[in-house]
């Protein structure tokens, strides 16, 4: 009999992944991060347990959204009391703020439970090429099997 393998806590090894998101789709981006973050692009995938990796999205600003969605497309939040509905069309959120427009695409992707925000806290991005990670040695990620350290560009 075969048993299915379950990744133990302490056997994960996570690595530092860039995204670049310039002239890519928003949501294209933000499916790959999530994919990254979740964990399963590795073959130690297990679902209740984080395996995923630590991601890091620069040029947010320029992320692209398609079709009319950059006027039409309108995010809600509430406050909790009454009449307290705010919207943000992302024509103002991609002008002022496009790190929170990516960080809620991945966040909306991934488990909505305890598991999801502790992968959460594995996500930065920014606004442009600047980052403040270079001692974690992070890899430029390009799709599951074009990876190019860092340095290697520059």
């Amino acid at each position: 009999m075969q048993n299915t393998y379950m990744a133990k806590p302490h056997q994960i090894e996570r690595r530092w992944y860039i995204i670049d998101a310039a002239g890519r789709a928003l949501g294209r981006t933000a499916t790959e991060v999530a994919r990254l973050l979740r964990g399963k692009h590795k073959a130690i995938y297990t679902p209740h347990i984080d395996t995923g990796d630590h991601v890091i999205v620069l040029n947010a600003a320029k992320a692209v959204l398609t079709g009319k969605k950059l006027e039409q497309k309108i995010h809600y939040r509430h406050s909790g009391y009454p009449g307290g509905l705010k919207t943000t069309t992302y024509e103002t959120m991609m002008a002022k703020n496009p790190e929170r427009a990516i960080y809620l695409a991945v966040k909306g992707m991934l488990p909505h439970n305890r598991l999801g925000r502790a992968m959460l806290k594995k996500l930065r991005v920014y606004r442009g090429e600047e980052h403040p990670h270079e001692a974690q040695k992070p890899l430029i990620w390009e799709g599951p099997d074009t990876m190019k350290e860092e340095a290697a560009l520059e």
